[in-house]
């Protein structure tokens, strides 16, 4: 048993057996478990203990009283739990009117497999602390750090980095995937620097042409190329006194990496078309998703270019690497779009935060930024529901009930928790509809109902209508 408590269960179940099995199963989980046999013996430990019950586990069919009474009690006397309903019926169909009425989840007896059963309770009280953070963050999101968002142990040892480089004047590379938000950190190193007062300026080097980026970082004299009437300042003089980014740093072409060798070598710089040098005084910060050791190697990138930018070297984490900060970075993101697109939507409904928090997200911070101003403007109501969500992130969604901890077991016990555990899911998404179901999981009507009738989810009867 761990030496602190996980959550805390009430378990409502009139019979004894699967009473003491519930209670020695999860107390072994490392939960702490209150136990009652009836409706009036659940109302004494609500009464009691309504502020440490995270998660209600109650059997439908009770001695006295019944699993939907419990499930009132429950979001009368501690609102914040999650009920889970239990049912011994041949059918799934009569957990529906409980999940309709507020139940998280259901589990059909007898209990089996284990792992399943402690899984769901997991499951359970995991969405009960997210409703939680969902609603905290509603309220701290105006008080995010500004810029970065987030505040998960790889986002802390970032910004302690950027506190520790800002105050010198060190050449920094970014690295890192795209969309993890490089150029936000460029832009912290520079307002917590002491050249904050200057301009910050920042370039895409893979977005102009050999010739273009030349003219646009060093400047050029008049008459250096058709179309040149007059002289130009570059950005690196424009910047004088601040920062300038190199953003895509790994796509500049050979020529202009040895003009920049020598800004950052001899803070001077000579426009195109001069024979003037000038000196520059400004900050270098480059990045690149690019593995710049391996473009030294294949000779690509000038490898005294790569050290003198590799003095200081950050990487923000991605976003799978930093999956907590979903939820705040989600609400800072909703916040954000409501106000541009004009519209009242103020919170994410449970499960499409949960589904937010269980995709990949490839794409990083930019595409959970996406996803979020698409939800918003989708959004019929206040709250963000799974429907207007992107398809990526419903089809990425992470599997539910004996599935993660079906690892255990051997391959022919897990592949039939999954398959019980998904027919009895499309049957309780169809609202007991044998022929929609059927239709959700893609196979025809005949073969659905033999796999209810294998894993004993119905008999000869069928729950729902057709």
């Amino acid at each position: 048993m761990e030496s602190e408590k996980r959550g805390c269960v009430l378990v409502v179940e009139d019979e004894p057996e699967v009473r003491r099995l519930c209670h020695r199963l999860l107390t072994r989980a490392g939960f702490l478990v209150h136990a009652a046999d009836s409706l009036t013996g659940a109302a004494e430990v609500l009464r009691a203990h309504a502020p440490d019950i995270e998660v209600v586990l109650t059997d439908l069919r009770l001695g006295e009283g019944s699993g939907m009474e419990v499930l009132a009690l429950a979001r009368a006397e501690a609102p914040g739990s999650v009920v889970v309903v239990m049912t011994g019926a041949a059918t799934v169909a009569v957990a529906v009117e409980a999940m309709r009425a507020g139940a998280y989840d259901f589990i059909v007896k007898p209990i089996d497999p284990i792992e399943s059963f402690v899984r769901t309770v997991e499951r359970a009280l995991e969405r009960k602390r997210l409703v939680e953070r969902n609603r905290f963050l509603e309220t701290q999101v105006a008080g995010a750090f500004p810029g970065i968002v987030g505040s998960s142990p790889p986002v802390r040892r970032m910004l302690e980095l950027i506190d520790a480089v800002a105050r010198a004047d060190s050449t920094v590379l970014v690295l890192g995937e795209s969309g993890t938000g490089k150029e936000l950190v460029a832009r912290a190193i520079h307002d917590r620097s002491p050249r904050a007062g200057g301009p910050f300026m920042a370039i895409n080097c893979g977005a102009f042409a050999e010739s273009v980026l030349e003219s646009e970082l060093f400047g050029h004299a008049r008459g250096a190329f058709t179309g040149a009437a007059s002289a130009r300042k570059g950005l690196f003089e424009d910047a004088s006194g601040g920062t300038v980014f190199l953003d895509e740093v790994g796509e500049m072409p050979p020529s202009v990496q040895v003009r920049l060798l020598r800004v950052i070598e001899q803070r001077e710089v000579r426009p195109v078309g001069s024979n003037e040098t000038r000196p520059v005084d400004v900050r270098i910060i480059a990045a690149t998703n690019r593995d710049l050791e391996k473009a030294t190697k294949s000779g690509a990138f000038r490898e005294d270019l790569f050290y003198r930018l590799n003095v200081v070297a950050i990487e923000p984490p991605p976003l799978r690497d930093r999956v907590s900060d979903i939820p705040l970075l989600a609400h800072h993101f909703l916040s954000l779009h409501a106000k541009k697109l004009g519209k009242n939507v103020r919170t994410f409904h449970p499960d499409a935060l949960e589904l937010l928090c269980a995709y990949a997200w490839p794409g990083n911070v930019r595409e959970l930024q996406n996803a979020v101003e698409r939800a918003v403007l989708l959004a019929r109501e206040d709250t963000i529901s799974v429907d207007v969500l992107p398809p990526t992130v419903l089809r990425g969604r992470k599997g539910e009930g004996p599935v993660g901890s079906a690892y255990v077991l051997p391959l022919s016990e897990a592949s039939t928790a999954f398959e019980r555990n998904y027919i009895e899911h499309r049957l309780l998404d169809a609202g007991g509809n044998i022929t929609e179901a059927a239709r959700r999981a893609g196979v025809d009507r005949s073969n659905f109902r033999r796999l209810l009738r294998r894993h004993g989810i119905i008999d000869g009867g069928e729950p729902g209508s057709d």
